[in-house]
């Protein structure tokens, strides 16, 4: 393949930073386990927030980073798999815990649904341009919160005040910290893979 279509193929619109590797199933089975097992183990970057039962964890950065490197389909399946398998027991939700029900539980679910948006969102370029993934990020955070914040309150009977409070505004500064490093790291891969295509 000659390097100028080697370049048209790697910024082909609909395609995600996980495409650039060679396609067959066990590629896609290796992505979804290991986007699952990169989210468990920056999970355990854990520091308690005082007050809160929800911690700072590199959890919620993992889960956007895998969501938007391997797109929809398989940052869902890897998000899927990580929420069962901690569920079932696996102790690799913040700070090793596993089980459903807690109070963070909902972080973990909104997780899911934001890997599955900004996955979406990459396929349509919006890993590609620092301006466009700080507001991938931004949306994929706010998902987050949107299902966890409610999520807390029920488990523990909050209220929105106090969980908006315990579980949204001790995270945005690093929130914003996660989304520097997005935009820093996602634009620069893709400029990487144009220049090694």
């Amino acid at each position: 393949m000659s390097t100028a279509s080697a370049s048209a193929a790697v910024f082909r619109p609909g395609t995600v930073l996980a495409d650039l590797l060679p396609a067959s199933r066990a590629r896609d089975i290796a992505l979804v386990v290991g986007g699952a097992a990169l989210t468990g183990l920056a999970a355990q970057l854990s520091v308690p927030v005082p007050g809160s039962p929800v911690p700072v964890t590199g959890q919620t950065f993992a889960a956007l980073l895998v969501g938007t490197a391997l797109g929809a389909r398989r940052g869902f399946l890897a998000l899927a798999l990580y929420a069962m398998a901690g569920a079932a027991g696996t102790p690799w939700f913040a700070g090793g815990t596993s089980g459903a029900g807690g109070a963070s539980f909902g972080y973990v679910l909104g997780m899911l649904l934001a890997a599955t948006v900004v996955g979406a969102l990459a396929r349509r370029g919006a890993d590609r341009s620092v301006a466009r993934t700080a507001a991938t990020m931004v949306l994929g955070s706010a998902i987050i919160y949107a299902v966890g914040v409610p999520y807390l309150m029920a488990a523990t009977g909050m209220s929105l005040d106090a969980a908006v409070a315990a579980g949204l505004t001790p995270f945005l500064i690093g929130d914003a910290l996660k989304a520097a490093l997005a935009m820093g790291a996602l634009p620069a891969a893709w400029k990487l893979a144009g220049r090694r295509g």
